[in-house]
């Protein structure tokens, strides 16, 4: 959504519960800008999302997530009071099945990397279209990862940095869970970077199996979220399968 076309938005929070396939997708809004804010929020209600709460600062955004309960945080990264990235970091350590989406005006690559890395699911630029935005939600929504384009390539290359880092020694360590065939096709396809939606079709099965694979996978595994599973993906070589 360009600036000049004016803002969009939605509203969420993090008392998790899975979105009904025959209800709205919760969303609750984040940025300290009012009128971007509420103009994100309204274009997100006229697609069809249920905007269930807004809030325009780090610890408002903390205190109003969990009555909300929202399914996708979208969320700025520059907030007064707690920065966006530590709102992700404690919504997100309290409730894993949270969604969260950043939309700020920042490319700057530490940024998107810090944001990965605190738990969010997708990063968009706020020059997107408005289209582009309501996209992004369902995207996240379902748990795909959504890149401005040229960002992708970016947190893919830093999850592989991640996985030539030397892991802690570990005395006593336990057997690593075992995983289905299916599971760890599932996961190889991940770490390749590919969606929840291209992973279906490459293995004509539907979106839903897949996301249950990668749930089941990141439970078995004891792993909190997508990041995780790509490193534990590349450190194993799964992507050059």
């Amino acid at each position: 959504m360009s600036q000049t076309d004016g803002p969009d938005a939605s509203t969420a929070n993090t008392a998790y519960t899975a979105p009904n396939e025959l209800g709205a997708i919760k969303v609750m809004v984040v940025d300290d800008h009012p009128m971007w804010r509420d103009a994100v929020a309204r274009d997100l209600s006229a697609a069809g999302f249920d905007v269930v709460a807004t809030a325009g600062d780090g610890p408002e955004a903390v205190r109003r997530a969990v009555p909300a309960a929202p399914h996708v945080l979208v969320l700025d990264l520059n907030l007064p009071g707690m920065p966006g990235v530590q709102v992700c970091k404690e919504l997100v350590g309290a409730n894993p099945a949270l969604r969260v989406l950043v939309l700020s005006a920042s490319g700057e690559h530490a940024d998107v990397l810090e944001a990965v890395k605190s738990g969010a699911t997708g990063y968009l630029l706020k020059s997107a279209g408005a289209q582009e935005l309501i996209d992004a939600v369902r995207r996240t929504a379902a748990g795909d990862p959504v890149f401005t384009p040229g960002l992708a390539g970016l947190v893919l290359g830093e999850y592989r940095r991640l996985a030539t880092d030397p892991a802690p020694a570990a005395s006593d360590e336990p057997k690593a869970p075992q995983l289905t065939d299916r599971e760890t096709e599932v996961l190889r396809l991940v770490a390749k970077g590919l969606s929840y939606k291209q992973i279906a079709e490459r293995l004509v099965i539907s979106h839903r199996t897949v996301q249950n694979h990668v749930q089941n996978t990141l439970g078995k595994l004891q792993l909190h979220n997508r990041v995780e599973l790509v490193r534990y993906a590349i450190e194993r070589g799964l992507d050059d399968a």
